[in-house]
């Protein structure tokens, strides 16, 4: 997708596939907490996922996987994780959330990646800052 649209393509593929399950978590009346909210969008890669709330806008999120492969990106390749982490997982998660939590923006900050350290984790910082509503 990229060679072919440019980086935007997938972005935009990502946050659009991402903000559509949020519309249908949010139609099944899916508990509208982040953490468990996380939860089951990674269990449905075959990852366990361990969320940590550190305060009140950040959590950490730490997904194990069986094998050292990501569903998304495939096998270590740290030439290509910076394309996947831009343009499908990040925004992804961004689409998904924005469609559950409209209220926040949100940020991510990528610690550890199966294609860049070869091991069986996905590791990042997510970061939740309020909208302002003063219009």
């Amino acid at each position: 997708m990229i060679d072919i649209g440019g980086e935007n393509l997938p972005k935009a593929i990502s946050t659009k596939s991402g903000a559509k399950l949020g519309k249908y978590y949010k139609k099944k009346g899916v508990s509208l907490n982040i953490g468990n909210t996380l939860k089951q969008v990674y269990s449905v890669l075959n990852g366990k996922p361990i969320i940590n709330q550190i305060d009140e806008n950040t959590y950490e999120v730490i997904i194990k996987y069986p094998k050292k492969f990501c569903p998304i990106g495939g096998s270590y390749n740290p030439s290509r994780a910076p394309i996947f982490q831009e343009n499908i997982c990040i925004p992804y998660t961004r689409g998904f959330l924005n469609e559950l939590f409209p209220q926040f923006i949100t940020k991510s900050e990528i610690l550890k990646c199966i294609l860049q350290n070869n091991n069986k984790s996905c590791h990042y910082i997510l970061k939740l800052k309020r909208k302002d509503t003063n219009g």
